[in-house]
């Protein structure tokens, strides 16, 4: 495998359009539908024949093999290797895989990681296929590909070498998952030749759409140990990785093997002897092959643990995994790396309930713009730039991870990896800068308080599309909040040159400036959220409304609103976009009066029928129909004005009338 320094034959490419991928909104690679082709074979009475990849040398690829062993590939089906073949018998676990030929341990060592979380893997292996009802030799697998998840069919024919598998072969002989999902990735990356070595980072990626860091363990992060335990009780993919020549699989006498991946299965602390001890746990995608040093299998540490602990964690197998000490692990392996849908390894030692959210820009680089080696505000300028603002709190101890990754044209199959990185600047000075030659470079960073530019660039005069990832640790979230932080995106990221995350709209309507005023918040409502034909027809959102929507989001009282006060309004736009389409039972683009009761007993707020009655009449049309900027007007109204009433009483401020009383009198007046 490829370590993050070493080169990396690209994939071959393909273009996606629309907007970001969710498994409910499934890219089909090569415009392949499994259930349209399943059906047409099952009507016909044939077996699949996928003649995308097909069952010839140029899904091997050219050069993974001398020219007379490619003439002695054979294909076979595993109904004609089995009499009864399943894909999956007993569940699915790291234990069914055993390396082939073929030098993609990176890959494997990541599917070992997968099979370990029921999450993820749910994702990439769909339940709707096997052999036995509805077979037709055809099977499907989805993976993460630059912000999309891809469905990818194959047919279940497999290449034999000398009768031997020259992929991955499975333990129990009737079982095919481990085979059949290797083929998938290899017909996604271009042939089975363009897995013969790889990254295991990226390979995480592709089967969870995380983010993954990579830690160097000759030169370790102080918490590296608490990094792990936090790692593994999170659920995290987890996997490590040896340095040594490429594609060359040298065992050394210690049982370890240099230039190969593993999978990192499991990390605690033990009681052990008079102390404590940190244990690693590893697994040899072979299949076989373990460490034989201190706590291995046979190793006498094992005598001093406490007999129920050792029977709980001790498995004596030659089946690939393995204990180590922490110490060992970075003595025998150079990097480690650690993948999650958010980083929560990096949430070790906080004491407070907090989140991860993330913002997501996807975009592209022209050469023409400043590169890393042309660092000056002025040049930086000119490239697109994407703000954050780290509120005023104490991190513990990582708040901002930054993950920037690479994509190459349709037609550049074999183009190599630029080395890409990101600039981080605050107030026109450059704060961070981080250069790698590698698909995606992600690093994490304990940022004081005040507001960053991330700035995408290249040392490399040529162009690419690119996904910039934002995460952010929140601190302000509890149970009882309203608007937790989204583990996922904040909504759909079209595929254009722009975004739709909040950030960038309030950014592009303030042309860069730090606060948006009332004409802005006009234009940018009209514009941003009346594009919905249903949203529209009540009418547009008026410079009145507006100026009435800022003073009730205004926290400062200035006239103007912050990048987090829009925040508070773009979060609340799309819950009462939401509702309003909800409520609008027939699609009309009016809410009436007992629409408008709904929608508010939706939104967990609360009003008698004086109070509908005059709301109506104030917000309403000739009829008492209310459209959604009116909607949105009255709700945001309501809801503030409830909180205020509900602040004061519990403040102990002496009120003289009920909570309807006070919302009639400031929802009408």
């Amino acid at each position: 495998m490829f370590t993050p320094s070493s080169a990396l034959t690209l994939e071959q490419g393909w273009q996606t359009t629309g907007a970001t991928g969710s498994l409910q909104k499934l890219k089909k690679f090569n415009n392949q539908d499994f259930n349209h082709l399943r059906t047409s074979c099952l009507s016909q009475g044939v077996l699949f024949e996928d003649a995308t990849f097909p069952a010839h040398v140029s899904s091997i690829g050219p050069n993974l093999l001398p020219e007379d062993k490619l003439r002695r590939i054979q294909w076979k089906r595993p109904t004609e290797l089995q009499r009864n073949p399943y894909l999956i018998m007993d569940g699915v676990s790291r234990f069914d895989i055993m390396q082939g030929e073929i030098g993609d341990c990176w890959l494997l060592a990541a599917v070992g990681s997968l099979t370990l979380q029921k999450k993820f893997l749910e994702n990439v292996l769909p339940k709707d296929q096997g052999f036995q009802d509805g077979y037709a030799g055809i099977f499907h697998f989805r993976f993460w590909q630059y912000g999309d998840w891809v469905d990818v069919v194959i047919d279940d024919r497999l290449p034999f070498l000398n009768g031997r598998y020259l992929s991955v072969q499975p333990r129990t002989s009737n079982e095919f998952w481990p085979s059949l999902l290797e083929k998938a990735y290899a017909k996604l990356r271009g042939s089975y030749q363009n897995l013969h070595g790889g990254y295991l980072s990226d390979a995480l990626v592709d089967l969870t759409g995380g983010v993954q860091m990579a830690f160097s363990l000759k030169n370790p992060p102080p918490d590296l140990e608490e990094i792990l335990k936090a790692a593994d009780k999170s659920q995290c993919l987890m996997g490590c990785s040896t340095s040594g020549p490429l594609r060359r699989n040298i065992e050394v006498r210690n049982g370890i093997v240099q230039g190969h991946a593993y999978t990192v299965t499991g990390a605690v602390k033990i009681c052990y002897k008079n102390g404590w001890k940190h244990i690693i746990r590893i697994w040899n995608p072979w299949g076989h092959g373990e460490w034989k040093g201190p706590w291995c299998d046979d190793s006498p540490q094992w005598d001093h643990v406490e007999p129920k602990c050792r029977e709980a964690l001790l498995r004596n197998k030659d089946d690939g995994e393995f204990w180590m000490s922490c110490e060992n692990f970075q003595e025998q392996f150079s990097w480690l790396y650690i993948c999650n849908n958010t980083p929560t390894f990096l949430d070790f030692g906080d004491q407070h309930c907090t989140k991860w959210s993330v913002d997501s820009h996807i975009s592209l680089w022209s050469p023409v713009l400043a590169t890393g080696r042309n660092y000056s505000p002025g040049a930086v300028s000119m490239n697109p730039q994407y703000f954050f603002k780290v509120p005023d709190y104490d991190p513990k101890p990582y708040n901002i991870v930054v993950s920037l990754m690479q994509k190459h044209a349709e037609d550049m199959h074999n183009a190599k990896t630029l080395k890409i990185g990101f600039l981080i600047t605050m107030e026109n000075s450059k704060v961070l800068e981080q250069f790698s030659r590698t698909r995606d470079i992600t690093k994490y960073f304990t940022l004081s308080p005040g507001t960053y530019a991330v700035v995408p660039a290249t040392t490399e005069d040529q162009e690419f599309e690119f996904l910039l990832r934002i995460f952010m640790k929140n601190q302000d979230y509890n149970e009882n909040s309203n608007f937790p932080p989204s583990p996922v995106l904040p909504m759909d990221v079209p595929r254009q040159n722009q975004d739709r995350s909040y950030k960038a709209v309030f950014l592009r309507y303030t042309k860069q400036d730090s606060a948006i005023d009332a004409s802005q918040l006009q234009q940018l409502l009209n514009d941003v959220i009346l594009q919905d034909e249903m949203t529209s027809l009540g009418g547009r959102f008026s410079f009145d409304s507006c100026r009435g929507i800022l003073a009730l989001m205004d926290l400062n009282s200035n006239g103007r609103l912050t990048l987090q006060e829009f925040g508070r309004l773009w979060r609340s736009l799309t819950k009462y976009m939401d509702i309003f389409c909800k409520e609008d039972r027939n699609h009309s683009g009016f809410l009436d009066v007992s629409e408008l009761k709904s929608a508010i007993q939706t939104a967990g707020l609360a009003a008698n029928e004086q109070l509908l009655c005059l709301m109506a009449l104030r917000y309403g049309d000739a009829a008492r129909r209310i459209g959604f900027s009116d909607f949105v007007c009255c709700m945001l109204r309501l809801e503030t004005m409830t909180n205020a009433f509900q602040n004061l009483a519990e403040g102990g401020s002496q009120v003289l009338m009920t909570a309807m009383e006070w919302l009639t009198l400031v929802m009408y007046t």
